[in-house]
């Protein structure tokens, strides 16, 4: 009489895997933070609305596709943006900052001059249409 050997199927068990794998959602699901972007606080008002307003009372800040920046038609470096508009202020607290850019302005620069402005305590920013 000879031995039979039998052969041993090897099996994982698997009845657990969906417990386990719903532990490990809910677990990540629970300790992932949600990045929330800020982004900048401006009010900006309704489509259409016009005010009269003084020239002497606005400062145009020109922003080229090169990111060259003007400031009523002087060049001016970014970082002397922040230090210029809060004399600017001072002389006259009712400036009105004018912000206008060309299409092709890439928007990191743009939002570095908003920025500037933000920091300079600029009470009245108008974010005038890309020219075309």
């Amino acid at each position: 009489m000879a031995l039979e050997k039998r052969k041993k199927e090897v099996e994982i068990p698997t009845s657990s895997l969906a417990d386990i794998a719903f532990l490990l959602l809910v677990f990540f699901l629970v300790t992932t933070t949600v990045d929330v972007d800020k982004g900048l606080s401006l009010v900006l008002p309704e489509k259409g609305q016009e005010t009269k307003v003084r020239q002497k009372n606005i400062a145009s800040l020109l922003i080229n596709a090169g990111g060259q920046i003007m400031l009523n038609e002087e060049p001016v470096e970014l970082r002397q943006i922040k230090d210029r508009v809060r004399l600017m202020l001072q002389e006259n607290p009712l400036l009105i900052l004018s912000v206008k850019t060309d299409r092709n302005t890439r928007y990191d620069v743009y939002v570095d001059v908003i920025d500037q402005l933000k920091q300079a305590n600029a009470p009245r920013i108008s974010i005038a249409e890309p020219e075309s």
